[in-house]
C-alpha cells in the first residue's frame, strides 16, 4: 500500500465519521440514549471538523497523486474522501445552526 492510498483511506474514514455524526445530529431521536445524546450535542461540531479535515487531506492526496484513476496511488480514494467531507460539512452546518437556536 502506498502512502497516497493510506492517506486517502484515512481521510475517507474521517469523512465518514463526520457524515455519520452530522446525520445523527440532524436526526430526531425517538428515545434517549448515551450515543444519541452525545450526537445531538457534539455531532455538529464533529461533522464540521471531520469534514474540513477530510476535504483538506483528500485534496492534498489528490494533488500529489501521480498517474490517474486505477493506478494505485489513491486518487479515487482522495476524491471519495473529498466527497464525504463535503457531505459531512453539508450535514454539520444546519445541525450546528439548529443546536445554537434551541439553547
Amino acid at each position: 500500500m502506498s502512502v497516497g492510498r493510506v492517506g486517502a483511506l484515512l481521510s475517507a474514514l474521517v469523512g465518514l465519521l463526520g457524515a455519520v455524526g452530522g446525520g445523527l445530529a440532524l436526526a430526531r431521536p425517538t428515545r434517549q440514549g448515551h450515543v444519541v445524546t452525545w450526537a445531538r450535542r457534539n455531532g455538529a461540531v464533529t461533522a464540521l471538523a471531520a469534514g474540513l479535515i477530510a476535504m483538506a487531506v483528500g485534496g492534498t492526496a489528490a494533488a500529489t497523486a501521480e498517474g490517474g484513476l486505477g493506478t494505485g496511488n489513491g486518487l479515487g480514494g482522495a476524491y471519495f474522501a473529498m466527497l464525504l467531507g463535503l457531505i459531512a460539512v453539508t450535514l454539520g452546518w444546519p445541525a450546528r445552526s439548529r443546536s445554537r437556536r434551541t439553547r
